[in-house]
């Protein structure tokens, strides 16, 4: 799996001209699913995620999580974070897991998020067309691999 992670001071996504998800600050999650992803990548990616030292203390140095923080998490499924463009200029997806796969991988991720946190973590909506808006603060993004775990 992977997952580009950003602090936002808000984000949210639409689709149909409907906001189907939105948070304060926090973290925008952009998953991606791959083929052979399961448990092992799912809890590793929580843990990562949910204790991973992005937020100011009170001296201004990221030393707090997003638990510590109280911020929220919203996550949204992107299979071209598995694009391949080595070949030519149209990239290739072959990589991402088909829908019927990645959709429960997905919603795994987002149950052991919400676990994680105590909360509820919105989402877009699964293969849809959606329009996601951020502000990024800091800007921090970051981009985490469960199979390059660094």
């Amino acid at each position: 799996m992977r997952v580009l992670v950003q602090r936002v001071s808000t984000a949210s996504v639409t689709v149909d001209e409907a906001v189907v998800g939105r948070i304060g600050a926090g973290l925008l999650l952009l998953v991606g699913v791959e083929e052979p992803d399961g448990a092992e990548d799912i809890d590793w990616l929580v843990r990562k995620i949910s204790q991973l030292r992005v937020f100011n203390d009170e001296n201004g140095v990221m030393n707090r999580s997003v638990q510590d923080s109280g911020g929220d998490v919203l996550a949204v499924s992107q299979f071209t974070l598995f694009a391949s463009t080595r070949k030519g200029n149209r990239p290739s997806y072959s990589r991402a897991a088909r829908g019927d796969i990645s959709a429960p991988v997905f919603d795994r991720f987002v149950a052991a998020m919400a676990e994680a946190l105590g909360k509820p973590v919105p989402t877009g909506v699964f293969g849809a067309d959606m329009q996601v808006a951020l502000v990024n603060d800091g800007p921090v993004t970051i981009w985490l691999d469960s199979r390059n775990q660094e």
